[in-house]
């Protein structure tokens, strides 16, 4: 049967299958006001809690098992501090006409000061190590590397600050300024809109969409869906805190993604009861029949995304992981939600809100159905389009470097900066910001030092003589790198580092901000092929089943793994290579991408983006079913379910973007990537891509052998004749 022939047939009333889902929303409609009075409850009782749940979250990036993180506990267990927090850098500038060695014994004071007014720091400074390292150029400028303890804290740590007011209070007529990674971080502006201004920002994004889609009151409905969804699913990760340490990351991505699932979610069943409404059933028969299909696709989008995020669960760090099992709870959440609050609320008052009804759902968008005929027609010409484009997006991955955000990525302008640019124009080296702390045995640290001073890229091993600095019988040693160790191309020193120490007695361990990189690199990257493998085949193995079709589901995969590689050679090119990062966000380069930022990436984007495959495909299997016709189901399933998939992918863009207001540039960075993924998915994917494959595979698509039939316990289904005659 041809695409055309298919489209001029006559809608008929099919028979609403039977299902457990059909009898829920059944059950539903029978007891909607009691279903109903549950969620205003869990609404309410998540609204009064929803305020608790950043107080409960964790800064704990903790590496359990690996030697920079393990090197690190002891150092901030013996010391009290550095270890695991970053260190700030402290400079002292004399006036012009005056000099440091001048100032020597007030600036020494100075600092000898701070350690007794602020505790529990860790101080390694000029007069403690008498290292002339610790001068700049013109002898004008001298700086002091400050450990502090950990501190749960979002922007710029506190500690700091007070040390830098206890030093300046004590040298009047000098300058005395503050730098660091984390104060180069924070020397914009350190509050951004909050987490519910970027919610309500990315929700006014959402209704102007929905608006253009329902025109109607109905626009609303997956709104108040949506704050259902994240009032509840915000309940439980608070409650999942009493349990296990859940990661700060997890508020933004159950407000902005929660926002953007959930309406996803009820933009689907909410366009199908429009359908069946409009072919003539009656309003509790459309919210079945609705169910029966658009439902079933959101319970198997739902759990492809829970799948996704069940990457981050195998991940041997605790942070990632809480992340995952944090993350989760969104699309099972807003799966709930909609395939209960959402049938009840149609069941009533559906169709008075549907009003006033400017847009009718009888027939498939006109649109995109010239557009997919269209594609289906010069298929391999689409095909190949897609793929060109999708190759220069992916070449820029292959550079991408994962690591710290650069210094000079970090802020323009600010105290924090000025400080940085006096002590590289005076020629101390940038890897101050970076020191490599080294854990050892005090009778043995001069061999440990003279070890250290021999690594290639290490210009000076600092050992202060202050009391702060030895303890319990360690000392800890400072080595400097020639440059900042903050990516996977500047690792060499604290690797040679490491291998020189290896089997020294007199060494415990190093630590600092390049081990933890070089742990990260491991503990993450190394298990990312068991995580993937995971993923992939709990994937494969649910849409064979869903689809009745081995090939649909491999096709799946092998298109978001497409789809996620142009998604981070994209955010390469724009962030790492900084082209277009300063112009939209006044960011320079970054010069390496946050090591967690492709992790979340890859777990969000491989279900978020499998959500517009299932949305897709669940519509063009429904109507090879009765059309027997690839091209067909293709050319119908893609009108149908075009404008949803572009719609609910721009309403997610839209709340990436409100994410992307977070004054933090890596969350930034996370927020670009997942917008710029969801579009390229929904566009050269989604709607170029995938139906010029299908078309192309013909009746290949419908392939499944029957040992895998039996395995998954589908009947088989061979291909049919009508196909088979194409």
């Amino acid at each position: 049967m041809s695409a055309s022939h298919s489209q001029s047939t006559p809608n008929r009333l099919a028979p609403i299958a039977t299902g457990t889902i059909s009898r829920l929303a059944r059950w539903v409609l029978a007891h909607r006001r009691i279903v109903i009075a549950i969620w205003v409850l869990v609404f309410v009782v998540g609204g009064m809690g929803a305020g608790s749940v950043s107080k409960r979250l964790s800064f704990n990036f903790a590496l359990p098992g690996q030697p920079g993180y393990e090197t690190a506990k002891q150092i901030s267990h013996t010391y009290g501090n550095g270890g695991e927090s970053p260190s700030s850098v402290v400079v002292v500038t004399a006036p012009a006409g005056r000099t440091i060695a001048a100032e020597r014994t007030q600036i020494a004071a100075a600092f000898t000061r701070a350690r007794v007014s602020v505790p529990r720091v860790r101080i390694v400074d000029y007069g403690a190590t008498g290292d002339q390292r610790f001068l700049t150029r013109d002898g004008r400028s001298t700086y002091a590397i400050v450990f502090t303890p950990v501190e749960k804290t979002f922007g710029a740590p506190k500690v700091p600050q007070r040390v830098t007011r206890a030093v300046a209070s004590a040298l009047p007529g000098l300058q005395v300024q503050l730098t660091g990674l984390a104060q180069l971080a924070n020397s914009g502006s350190e509050k951004g809109p909050g987490v519910f201004v970027e919610t309500l920002i990315g929700g006014a994004g959402a209704l102007v969409v929905l608006a253009f889609v329902f025109a109607s009151l109905l626009a609303l409905v997956p709104l108040l869906i949506a704050a259902v969804s994240i009032l509840t699913t915000l309940l439980l990760v608070l409650a999942l805190t009493y349990v296990v340490e859940v990661s700060f990351v997890v508020q933004f991505l159950v407000s902005l993604v929660g926002l953007g699932v959930a309406i996803d979610y009820s933009l689907l069943i909410v366009t199908r009861w429009r359908e069946e409404r409009d072919h003539g059933r009656e309003n509790s028969e459309a919210v079945v029949a609705a169910m029966a299909t658009a439902g079933r696709a959101v319970l198997l989008s739902g759990l492809t995304v829970a799948i996704g995020l069940l990457a981050l669960v195998v991940l041997p760090v605790p942070g990632l992981r809480s992340v995952g099992y944090g993350g989760m709870l969104i699309p099972v959440i807003s799966t709930a939600v909609a395939l209960t609050l959402l049938p009840a609320m149609l069941g009533g008052i559906g169709p008075r809100v549907d009003w006033p009804k400017l847009r009718h759902e009888a027939q498939a968008s006109r649109g995109w159905t010239a557009w997919t005929r269209a594609i289906v027609r010069r298929r391999g010409v689409a095909a190949g389009v897609a793929v060109v484009a999708l190759a220069l997006l992916i070449v820029p991955l292959f550079s991408l470097t994962t690591g710290q955000t650069s210094a000079s990525a970090l802020a323009k302008n600010g105290t924090a900066r000025e400080a940085y640019d006096r002590l590289l124009a005076g020629g101390v080296s940038s890897g101050v910001l970076t020191p490599m702390e080294v854990l050892a045995h005090s009778d043995e640290v001069q061999v440990v030092r003279e070890r250290l001073a021999a690594v290639p890229g290490v210009i000076d091993v600092a050992a202060s003589r202050a009391g702060d600095s030895i303890r319990d019988g360690t000392t800890v040693l400072l080595a400097i790198p020639a440059v900042q160790t903050d990516n996977s191309t500047t690792l060499a020193p604290v690797r040679a580092a490491r291998g020189a120490l290896k089997g020294e007695p007199g060494a415990i361990g190093v630590a600092g901000e390049g081990a933890i990189e070089l742990d990260y690199q491991h503990a993450v990257f190394g298990n990312f092929p068991l995580m993937f493998a995971i993923v992939a085949l709990l994937t494969i193995a649910l849409l064979t089943r869903a689809f009745r079709s081995l090939v649909l589901a491999v096709k799946a995969v092998l298109l978001n793994l497409i789809s996620m590689g142009a998604a981070f050679g994209l955010m390469t090119w724009f962030w790492q290579e900084g082209h277009g990062s300063n112009a939209v966000f006044g960011i320079p380069a970054t010069g390496a991408i946050a090591f967690w930022i492709p992790l979340m990436v890859f777990a969000f984007l491989f279900g978020l983006s499998m959500d517009y495959e299932v949305f897709i495909l669940a519509r063009v299997r429904e109507e090879y079913d009765r059309t027997a016709s690839t091209d067909g189901a293709v050319v119908e399933g893609l009108g149908r379910t075009g404008r949803l998939v572009t719609s609910a992918a721009l309403i997610l863009f839209l709340a990436f973007a409100s994410l992307a207001s977070a004054p933090s540039t890596e969350i930034k960075v996370l927020a670009t990537g997942l917008g710029f993924g969801i579009l390229l998915d929904a566009t050269i994917i989604r709607a170029l891509l995938l139906p010029a494959l299908v078309s192309l595979l013909g009746s290949w698509n419908w392939w499944l052998p029957r040992p895998v039939a039996r395995a998954l316990r589908i009947p088989h289904v061979p291909r049919t004749v009508a196909e088979g005659a194409q």
